[in-house]
């Protein structure tokens, strides 16, 4: 399993149809394809979903994947315990809904101009955040600014983003530089669809120790890797919700103490991403599960070894070769993770209306590989050696060790370097690394992918959004075209390209696709069920995260 980087954080995520959002119908076109739901459950009534009357009061302790560094969406690095945190302190703009659409949610309405170089965002009425102050179109352009000139998050979007300003009492309209067919999902699902009040923003460390938005829960406490806890918003603009008193959250790194911790009631629910845990709760009726393995809205997450080619060894093309040839997928997939997920060799699954069949990804060949050894010593006066960042958590080192052992096997040294989770997150900022393990691309739309992979994000000192350092034009104009399409085939056409060019080039060795679970006590219901203010269904489990205001213990 490769470290998770997630896949919302910063920038890009687009997405599927735009039901509740106005926007011209060649967008709504494009993305109603290929999409389903999560599809492993353990049935009626352990599935997340009740049709009983919800309780009011009651608390439960929710063990997560990490800690954070701090809950300002602007300055915090989000993975998916991030996410959690943050969608129970704050609203997000919009939602997805659970075929893939985006839905208003803190906002009211988004809508283009005809060239989708303009979109204005209108904010519902009457909404307070916690401290009492209005939610109001100065408090979003305060948001977008803090966004907009972050370090981390403007690095991503100063290519993007013409300019902004506000238009009204409650609106603010957003100026691109380029056509932007599907920009409103950006503002469902990265972390700057998340609304933080001024005063929390205004604090001397932008309020990241103690977060204030307009979300169902407040904040109480925070004591770093031990437990965050938030209580009812007696003010929440959302009737009747939410139905628990209080929530906590547990950061257990380790996949199997965060299954133990469920087994011995220390908490009563976790999300997991490793395959013993699937194992041990998917058709155990003592508990109420769900999985997205299989069939799922948009794409997965995906597990891979992300290189770095802004230096050696993987500056040459034909070190990258040797770790694609040598490196299965299918064995990936059985020994580290049971079997669970598909391997993959690109981006999409089979139903994606992304995927891109006859990709030139390398066919797994221990032989050519082993011949491909042989030219690079050759060329170079030495074996391929080189270092793999790993976490230090017993999972991630496994998987670590697997392909260190893969790759002994046609020649290759591979040494482990073990960290923590923001060093290694950190280093490939930075670029301060060889290879390192890797989990990420997932989403609705291949538009999610652009910071990651576009030449604007790509700096050779410093920080860089383009971890792989990957300077490629094709993939830059082919993610301008997608952005800009307005038909299907357009669409399809400029992501293929994409597709095609990660195959040829390799700046990531495929292995499988990610997948999540979620876990709870059968007394912990409807956390599988959200619905969104205007009543339509939103997704419940997308990859790792859920709503929490609508759950409640029995």
């Amino acid at each position: 399993m490769g470290q998770e980087f997630d896949r919302r954080s910063f920038l890009a995520r687009a997405g599927v149809t735009a039901a509740g959002v106005a926007m011209a119908g060649g967008a709504a076109e494009m993305f109603g394809e290929g999409l389903a739901g999560a599809v492993n459950t353990n049935g009626p009534g352990r599935n997340g979903i009740s049709t009983a009357k919800p309780k009011k009061g009651g608390s439960v302790i929710i063990g997560l994947n990490a800690e954070e560094q701090g809950f300002n969406p602007y300055s915090g690095r989000f993975d998916t315990a991030g996410f959690m945190y943050a969608r129970t302190v704050f609203d997000p703009l919009f939602v997805i809904g659970a075929s893939g659409q985006v839905i208003p949610y803190l906002a009211e309405s988004m809508t283009p101009n005809g060239d989708y170089t303009q979109w204005n965002v209108t904010l519902r009425p009457n909404i307070l955040f916690q401290d009492g102050t209005p939610c109001n179109g100065a408090a979003l352009l305060q948001n977008f600014e803090a966004g907009f000139k972050s370090p981390l998050v403007g690095i991503a979007i100063d290519p993007l983003i013409d300019s902004y300003q506000q238009t009204g009492p409650l609106s603010v309209q957003i100026n691109t530089k380029h056509p932007w067919v599907t920009l409103p999902y950006t503002l469902a699902e990265q972390q700057i669809c998340f609304i933080a009040a001024p005063a929390m923003l205004n604090a001397p460390n932008g309020g990241t120790d103690h977060p204030i938005g307009t979300g169902p829960f407040t904040f109480k406490e925070w004591v770093p890797n031990d437990h965050f806890t938030a209580v009812a918003n007696a003010n929440y603009w959302r009737p009747g919700l939410p139905h628990l008193s209080q929530i906590t959250y547990k950061p257990i790194p380790d996949d199997t103490a965060r299954a133990q911790a469920l087994q011995s009631g220390t908490i009563n629910m976790m999300h997991t991403s490793y395959g013993q845990n699937v194992l041990t709760f998917r058709g155990n009726h003592s508990y109420s599960y769900v999985d997205n393995l299989g069939s799922m809205v948009g794409s997965p997450a995906l597990n891979c070894i992300m290189l770095n080619l802004a230096q050696p060894p993987f500056n040459d093309l034909l070190a990258r070769q040797i770790l694609a040839y040598g490196t299965s997928g299918a064995q990936y997939s059985k020994v580290i993770e049971n079997s669970l997920p598909a391997p993959i060799n690109g981006l999409y699954l089979p139903n994606s209306p992304y995927y891109t069949p006859n990709l030139p990804y390398p066919k797994f060949s221990p032989s050519k590989a082993k011949k491909l050894v042989s030219q690079y010593t050759k060329k170079h006066g030495s074996t391929l050696s080189f270092s793999l960042n790993a976490v230090a958590s017993p999972q991630t080192l496994q998987s670590a060790e697997w392909f260190q052992s893969v790759m002994k096997n046609i020649g290759v040294n591979v040494s482990i370097k073990s960290m923590q989770q923001n060093t290694l997150i950190n280093n490939a900022l930075f670029g301060s690394y060889q290879a390192t393990e890797w989990n990420q691309f997932g989403g609705v739309s291949p538009d999610l992918n652009y910071p990651w992979m576009s030449t604007d994000t790509l700096h050779a000192t410093g920080l860089s959004i383009n971890m792989a350092r990957n300077n490629d034009p094709v993939i830059q104009q082919s993610f301008l075209a997608g952005m800009a399409a307005t038909t299907s085939s357009e669409a399809k056409t400029a992501f293929a390209a994409i597709n095609r060019r990660l195959a040829e080039d390799l700046p990531y060795i495929w292995t499988a696709r990610s997948f999540w679970a979620l876990v709870s006590q059968p007394k912990v219901q409807n956390w599988n069920n959200p619905v969104a203010p205007n009543g339509k269904k939103m997704l419940g489990n997308n990859q790792g995260d859920w709503w929490p205001a609508q759950m409640w213990t029995s």
